[in-house]
């Protein structure tokens, strides 16, 4: 069985080097850590608002490790299109739930539940990211 260890000092180093991509490249930067069987686990860090996303195979457990974000939920993609096998993108959602997320909060979205992370002006957002394949 293989084990992974991320220590506090470490996942800092992979947020400030996320920050200063996503800031680079205007809007996100995501780092993947480590792949097992059904999971994969990654860093996400956002300086603009993201589009509507919907994973069917694969569930979202976001672990917010700084800042914040409106976190929309559900309903359908606007004008949605495939990008890959199972995963789809589209330019919003219609019909959602929004919450508020800040750091310690933990959000679990399951596989085919449509969501995007939305941010105002001056919002940054860092996330670890548990994936896990549902079907």
């Amino acid at each position: 069985m293989k084990m992974d260890f991320l220590s506090r000092e470490e996942l800092l180093v992979v947020v400030e080097e996320l920050r200063l991509r996503a800031v680079a490249e205007g809007g996100a930067a995501s780092k993947r850590l480590a792949d097992f069987p059904r999971h994969y686990t990654e860093v996400a860090y956002r300086v603009a608002s993201g589009i509507g996303e919907l994973h069917h195979n694969w569930a979202d457990t976001f672990f917010i490790l700084v800042g914040s974000a409106e976190l929309v939920t559900g309903g359908e993609l606007v004008d949605a299109r495939e990008v890959g096998p199972g995963e789809e993108r589209g330019t919003s959602i219609t019909g959602t739930a929004r919450r508020r997320v800040a750091a310690g909060d933990v959000v679990h979205i399951p596989a085919g539940l449509p969501h995007q992370m939305i941010l105002s002006e001056c919002e940054t957002v860092a996330y670890f990211v548990l994936k896990i394949q549902e079907k």
